[in-house]
């Protein structure tokens, strides 16, 4: 499997961040993320933290973009509060970011190592939802 990179949206990754630093409070909320629409607009949520479990600041995301309208997402990052960077998503998050948009890229990597790769790079021979539903639903 090659994984074929593309460009590194910064502005994607500051927004990200930004709402890292000034959103992201205790406990809670600690981790922020960004998407960019299809569109060209930019979508941020932060994450929902609980003891009995909570969604990820990219699900949360995906909620915050359908409220707006925005059904098509090209870019998503998840930064870490505490200047933590730039953080891959979690097992779940890229088994959802595939169901909802398969062709939707992930930044990912730290420093001078981020780089941007489809989302079917992260979780390659993956099961995919829309594969196995029943079309006559």
């Amino acid at each position: 499997m090659t994984t074929q990179t593309h460009h590194v949206d910064h502005e994607l990754i500051e927004a990200a961040a930004h709402i890292a630093r000034t959103r992201c409070r205790g406990d809670q909320h600690t981790m922020a993320a960004a998407a960019r629409a299809q569109d060209g607009r930019i979508v941020t949520a932060v994450n929902v933290y609980h003891f009995t479990g909570g969604p990820c600041a990219e699900l949360a995301l995906i909620g915050a973009a359908a409220t707006q309208g925005i059904h098509d997402l090209d870019t998503i990052v998840a930064v870490g509060d505490r200047d933590r960077g730039v953080v891959p998503p979690c097992g779940r998050c890229r088994q959802v970011l595939l169901d909802y948009f398969p062709a939707i890229r992930v930044v990912v990597g730290e420093g001078d190592r981020l780089r941007t790769v489809r989302i079917t790079d992260l979780l390659p021979e993956s099961y995919v939802w829309a594969d196995h539903l029943d079309d006559t639903e």
